[in-house]
C-alpha cells in the first residue's frame, strides 16, 4: 500500500519516519517534523485508513508493518531510517522492528508499550460513525453532535482533524467501519517471541496512563537496548502537549 506522506528537511541529512496514533493523521505531526528539520530528513506518513492513504479492510500490524517497510523502501531510506510510531503507530513501528530488524536504523516507539491494552477508544469510531454529516452544514455542528458523548472539548478538536468538507458536504478520513471491525487486532500486539537488538527508546508522557511499571519487563526483554525517558506533565498526546521536550529527545535519540 502507498502511503501518503509529507516531507521535511535536506535529502542529505539522516532519515526519521514518523506514523501517527489511531484516528489521527500524518499533520499531527508537523509541529515535530518543522522542529526536526534543519537536523534530519523527515517523513510524515498517514497509515492506512488514515489521511490521504488508501483504505483496506485489514488493521493488523504486520500489514502495517509491511505498508511502512514499504513505504522506506520507495524512498531510498531501507535500513537507514529511525523509525517513530505514536500510539498505534508506535505498535505498527514495534512490529517492523521485531519481524525485519534490518530495515530500520532505530526505533522510538512514543507512549506505547509492546502489549495488549484496555483502552476503550473504539467506542469513538461508533460516535462519529452516528453522527448524521448529511445534516450539519458548519464544523461548529458536527462539534456539537459530538459533544453529547465526548465532552472534553481536546478529544474533540483532535477527532475533528478528520473531518474534510468538501462539494458533497462532510466526510470522515477515517475507515471507521475497519477500525470497528479490527478493534480487537487494534487493541492487541501480535509480536511477543522476538527481540529487537537495535537502538530503541520507549519515549512517554509523565501524566499517561498508557506505559506502566508492570511494561518495565516486557519491555527490557523484547528490547535489551531500549532507554526509556518520561515527559513531564505530558499525557498519551505528548507530541502535541510538549512538542519541544519530544523534539529535544528524538534529536538526542538520532544523535544531534
Amino acid at each position: 500500500m502507498e502511503l501518503a506522506y509529507t516531507e521535511y528537511g535536506e535529502a542529505g541529512s539522516p532519515p526519521m519516519v514518523i506514523a501517527h496514533g489511531l484516528y489521527g493523521q500524518r499533520k499531527n505531526w508537523t509541529t515535530i517534523a518543522k522542529g526536526l528539520a534543519d537536523d534530519l530528513h523527515v517523513f510524515t506518513v498517514d497509515l492506512r485508513n488514515h489521511g490521504d492513504s488508501p483504505w483496506d479492510a485489514s488493521m493488523d500490524y504486520r500489514d502495517m508493518a509491511a505498508d511502512l517497510r514499504a513505504f522506506m523502501e520507495a524512498r531510498g531510506v531501507l535500513g537507514k531510517a529511525i523509525l517513530v510510531g505514536h500510539s498505534m503507530g508506535g505498535k505498527a513501528a514495534m512490529t517492523l522492528a521485531l519481524t525485519d530488524p534490518d530495515a530500520i536504523a532505530g526505533l522510538v516507539s512514543a507512549d506505547m508499550p509492546p502489549a495488549r491494552l484496555k483502552a476503550d477508544t473504539v467506542r469513538y469510531a461508533a460516535i462519529m460513525k452516528a453522527v448524521d454529516l448529511d445534516a450539519c452544514e458548519r464544523r461548529s455542528d458536527v462539534d456539537k453532535a459530538l459533544a453529547a458523548d465526548v465532552p472534553e472539548q481536546m478529544v474533540r478538536l483532535f477527532l475533528l482533524q478528520s473531518l474534510e468538507s468538501g462539494k458533497d458536504g462532510f466526510r470522515w478520513k477515517l475507515n471507521l467501519d475497519a477500525i470497528t471491525d479490527q478493534w480487537d487486532q487494534i487493541a492487541d500486539f501480535p509480536v511477543t517471541d522476538r527481540t529487537y537488538e537495535g537502538p530503541a527508546l520507549f519515549l512517554s508522557g509523565g501524566a499517561s496512563p498508557y506505559v506502566q511499571p508492570e511494561h518495565e519487563e516486557i519491555i527490557a526483554r523484547m528490547f535489551p537496548n531500549a532507554r526509556e525517558k518520561r515527559v513531564p506533565e505530558a499525557g498519551h498526546w505528548l507530541h502535541a502537549e510538549k512538542p519541544d521536550d519530544v523534539v529535544q529527545a528524538l534529536l538526542e535519540f538520532a544523535g544531534r
